[in-house]
């Protein structure tokens, strides 16, 4: 989540509602002691337990945590927060995928556009190799690539917000009828990113990219 809060802000977008649920107070106790987490820090336990903070690291952050419940659907999680987006344009993404989508162009396509949402597709890598077959026969093996692949949701959408007018209650799954209802009223846009983007779904993800941000090699660190 730091990662894709990192990447918002790159591009000048500081204030974030965090639509949390499973283990919300982990999120909520992280952003409180931010400064601890992130700083080196002395206890004198001589003096009171006094401490002192040093090289003291923050964010040019406002951070808004809001529990939207246990079993609370996608699209019931962001009609919870509505009360703190009020009638603004915003941005909305998933928490587990990072890329290096260029927000200020998306938010530029979103306009242009116009409509009332705008999402971020892309082609991910295949996992799995291909077996070319002809007349029942296997010709050759070959890895997937991305011209094997259809375009799929990223995350990193753009919102009217009329879009709450599309989901009624915490049952709405954002991904089924509004979604699917902005794409028949022809008012759903698709911004094809054509750069990097992984999301962290299993365990062999995880280490993939845990491995490029700890060799340097990480495409999303744009900051």
């Amino acid at each position: 989540m730091w990662h894709i809060m990192k990447l918002y802000s790159y591009y000048g977008y500081n204030d974030f509602i965090i639509c949390a649920g499973y283990k919300q107070y982990i999120i909520k106790e992280w952003f409180a002691n931010f400064y601890l987490y992130n700083s080196d820090i002395t206890f004198n336990l001589e003096k009171m337990n006094e401490i002192v903070v040093h090289n003291n690291i923050s964010e040019p952050w406002r951070v808004t945590v809001v529990d939207t419940g246990l079993t609370t659907q996608t699209g019931g999680r962001i009609k919870r927060v509505q009360k703190y987006i009020g009638n603004e344009v915003f941005f909305l993404t998933y928490g587990d995928g990072v890329s290096n989508v260029n927000i200020n162009e998306l938010f530029r396509f979103h306009k242009m556009q116009g409509g009332v949402a705008t999402m971020t597709v892309v082609q991910p890598d295949g996992r799995f190799g291909i077996a070319d077959i002809e007349n029942e026969k296997i010709l050759s093996f070959r890895e997937k690539n991305k011209e094997d692949m259809g375009w799929i949701n990223g995350g990193f959408m753009v919102l009217e917000p009329t879009i709450f007018d599309y989901i009624e209650d915490d049952e709405i799954v954002f991904e089924k009828y509004p979604l699917e209802k902005l794409a028949e009223e022809r008012v759903l846009n698709g911004y094809k990113h054509y750069g990097f983007w992984q999301c962290m779904d299993t365990k062999r993800d995880k280490e993939k990219l845990e491995m490029m941000w700890g060799d340097g090699s990480a495409p999303w660190k744009v900051w």
